[in-house]
């Protein structure tokens, strides 16, 4: 089994911040495929599902930000399963608006659910994917980017991304990271 972390915050009101594009990814991907209706279950929220014949568990936690790694420990401990079974969805300033990275392991940098995660688990040893929302410009805007809704203007790109990232899921799935990057790279060019 496999268990896939959407991160973001509960609150409605927040639904459409930057910093809850991992809840919106695990959205799109449960609703593609078919999962099961989210229930609530180790402090967030849970669906489950086969993709490419791999079983997952789709988990939002309902913890906060700052507090995901809670929820993610209390559900990866009950069906035991490994930090490289992990695959955390987060938002990225790194990365352009629209860009997708895959990567195991790493630092936090600055991401209040990855550092959760970390302690939580004991270990960064699980797989990201990174969801580009580009930076500010200054770091003294970060936090009113992250916590900021995405504008009318990131529409187009934002639906071609989670599109992309549910139409991709199976590779993703099957333990291909790099032929899942370049299905969404091809899949969202094809919108531009």
């Amino acid at each position: 089994m496999l268990l896939w972390v959407g991160l973001g915050n509960p609150e409605p009101g927040m639904a459409r911040q930057r910093h809850n594009i991992g809840f919106m990814a695990l959205d799109v991907i449960a609703i593609r495929h078919g999962f099961t209706p989210w229930r609530q279950r180790f402090k967030g929220l849970v669906a489950e599902g086969s993709i490419g014949g791999e079983k997952i568990l789709a988990l939002k936690p309902l913890t906060y930000m700052n507090a995901s790694g809670e929820s993610v420990q209390a559900a990866s401990a009950f069906f035991k399963i490994a930090p490289e079974a992990i695959t955390a969805f987060h938002d990225e300033l790194d990365l352009a608006p629209g860009k997708v990275r895959v990567k195991r392991g790493g630092g936090a940098a600055g991401h209040n659910g990855l550092r959760s995660m970390d302690r939580m688990l004991g270990t960064p040893d699980y797989w990201r994917v990174r969801l580009g929302i580009g930076h500010p410009g200054s770091k003294e805007r970060v936090t009113g980017h992250v916590l900021g809704d995405f504008a009318k203007a990131d529409r187009d790109w934002l639906i071609a991304l989670l599109d992309g990232v549910a139409e991709a899921a199976p590779m993703l799935a099957a333990g291909k990271p790099e032929d899942f990057m370049t299905r969404v790279a091809l899949l969202t060019q094809e919108t531009k």
